[in-house]
Parts: C-alpha cells; sequence; structure tokens
C-alpha cells in the first residue's frame, strides 16, 4: 500500500522559541531517520557526551564547534558534515563568536540516547 504524505507543524516539535531546537522521531513520519535541531547563542552550550546505538549525521547550518567523538576532536563550521558512528560516545559545543546551529540526524525510527559521564569533566 503506497504511503502518504504527512506534515509535523513547528509547534509539535520546537521549542516554541526563535531558535530552532527541538526533534521529530521518523515514527511520526513513518521513516526511519529521526531529526534534532540544535540552536545556541551562548559560546560552550551543547549537547553533553552521551551515545546512539545507531550512526548520527551532524550538519553545522551555522556558526562553529568543536565536536568531540570518540577520541577524535574535530573543529567544523558552517557547511560542515560529520558522522558519529553507532556505539561511539560524543558531545559538540559552540565555539562561537555568533550563533551555533545544527541538523542531526539519527537513523533510526526512534530517539535513542544513554547520557554518560564525561571523561573531561572528571
Amino acid at each position: 500500500m503506497p504511503r502518504s504524505a504527512r506534515k509535523i507543524t513547528a509547534a509539535e516539535w520546537g521549542d516554541a522559541s526563535h531558535l530552532w531546537k527541538g526533534r521529530f522521531e521518523g515514527r511520526d513520519l513513518g521513516t526511519e531517520v529521526t531529526v534534532l535541531f540544535f540552536s545556541t547563542e551562548e559560546v560552550g552550550d551543547g549537547p553533553a557526551w552521551h551515545v546512539h546505538p545507531y550512526d548520527e549525521v551532524f550538519i553545522v547550518r551555522q556558526g562553529r564547534a568543536r565536536f568531540t567523538i570518540g577520541a577524535q576532536k574535530i573543529d567544523a563550521e558552517a557547511g560542515d558534515i560529520l558522522m558519529g558512528p553507532a556505539d561511539v560516545p560524543h558531545k559538540y559545543e559552540s565555539l562561537g563568536p555568533g550563533p551555533l546551529e545544527t541538523t542531526d540526524i539519527h537513523l533510526s525510527a526512534r530517539w535513542i540516547q544513554t547520557d554518560l559521564d564525561d571523561p573531561e569533566l572528571g
């Protein structure tokens, strides 16, 4: 049976601020991809150390960020795309100046995340 088009409004996935920040799960659209939108205007802000049981693709839409993916540290800027392999802990933070916006594509119909103690914070 053919699938039909579906819509998720910004109010359903977003945090209702002027920043693109929130997520939708692929299962809400009948697909196997979950997308998170991250935005911050604070230098040093970003997702804490965590892991997923699936690959994740990061697209830096605006700004600059330092990604830590496993033991690798990678500085990225607008237009850069990175891949975080399944089961490899990761985090990123805004380097500034200015806002950071990312689109994070989780290769899973559901968002599954395990937060971890950050080894850099002792």
